[in-house]
């Protein structure tokens, strides 16, 4: 039996067993829903160099599809979103996913996790609040580890000089010491990579490592953003995929339809310093907000819709969280959520 096939047995196999008792450590149906998942087969991918033209009429409107947000399917023993405040980054970061179930309830023994933090410059350190604080990073990769992961690999897509931006973030050092794995996205791993369920985006080159990994944890920061008034969960997707211009041009839809393809096991959204204006880069501190929150989802149009509201957006105002909704990817009514708040103050 080969590797793949055995650990899809043991996911089938433990999914199996957790049917006949109604609660548990493990929610072990969305264990082998995501080893089951389509988007972890092996992606369509075309030869390198090869062409694959999407023709675009700039001044058509973006086809409107009908909301499709999904009624709750709450786990009865599970808050759907947990918000964490006022604690350090780790003991926050534990509060808020052991509140979900413990990391265990997302990664198993023998899985490559991939995390996902924003990164985005080389500019500034964590404090202007432009880059994912790293000690949640750092926390993330230590729960994955203790939960048995193989392999955490931490990456993103700097505007220029990886290395150097992963050094002056802070993320490197943290993630080091946690027994992870920094890894500098090679621009010959992004691969022509279909886009099935996409609206508008039918295919893109994706990050090979992102796409077979067995687990995505999407670690965003809080900010602001000039053009998308927030780059939150959704929005630091555009750090997996080599032509990030091009996603500009009906961003709200191509972000959408990018999650599609790219799916985030969880997101883990770093409130603890909020960048209230002059994003993605910053680089004054009278900008920053130390708010210490963390907010952790298995949605990420719920957790973007929470974190929308702590720089007192309505989560329909952003375009992504929109036109997400419209294609099902999650909820972002609030009211409709389980959501657990947890004051470690």
């Amino acid at each position: 039996m080969s590797n793949l096939s055995r650990k899809n047995f043991l996911r089938f196999l433990a999914a199996s067993l957790g049917s006949l008792y109604l609660s548990g450590c493990i929610n072990q149906d969305k264990l082998l829903s995501r080893s089951l998942s389509p988007d972890k087969i092996t992606p369509t991918t075309f030869l390198p160099g090869s062409q694959n033209t999407i023709e675009v009429d700039p001044t058509a409107e973006p086809e409107e599809f009908p909301t499709q947000e999904p009624s709750s399917t709450p786990d009865p023993m599970y808050p759907d979103l947990v918000v964490a405040r006022q604690g350090d980054p780790e003991a926050m970061v534990r509060a808020a996913v052991g509140a979900l179930g413990g990391m265990g309830k997302f990664v198993i023994p023998g899985d490559v996790v991939v995390v996902k933090p924003n990164i985005c410059s080389s500019y500034y350190s964590y404090e202007y609040a432009a880059t994912t604080n790293p000690w949640v990073v750092g926390a993330v990769v230590k729960m994955a580890l203790e939960s048995g992961a193989k392999q955490v690999k931490v990456m993103d897509f700097p505007f220029a000089g990886p290395e150097k931006a992963y050094r002056t973030s802070g993320i490197q050092a943290e993630v080091q010491k946690a027994g992870g794995k920094m890894e500098v996205m090679s621009h010959i791993k992004f691969v022509e990579t279909a886009i099935p369920d996409g609206k508008d985006m039918k295919s893109a080159r994706i990050y090979d490592d992102v796409l077979r990994a067995d687990v995505l944890i999407n670690v965003p920061i809080a900010k602001n953003h000039e053009l998308a008034l927030l780059t939150l969960a959704m929005k630091n997707l555009m750090g997996v995929i080599y032509d990030r211009p091009y996603m500009h041009f009906n961003l709200g839809q191509r972000l959408a339809d990018l999650s599609t393809r790219v799916r985030s096991n969880l997101v883990i959204v770093d409130a603890v310093r909020m960048l209230m204006a002059h994003g993605p880069t910053g680089g004054n501190l009278a900008d920053v907000k130390k708010a210490d929150t963390i907010i952790a989802s298995p949605d990420i149009i719920a957790s973007d819709s929470y974190a929308a509201t702590l720089f007192g957006y309505q989560p329909e105002q952003l375009g992504y969280i929109k036109k997400g909704v419209q294609m099902g990817l999650g909820i972002k009514n609030l009211s409709k959520l389980n959501i657990k708040e947890i004051n470690l103050g």
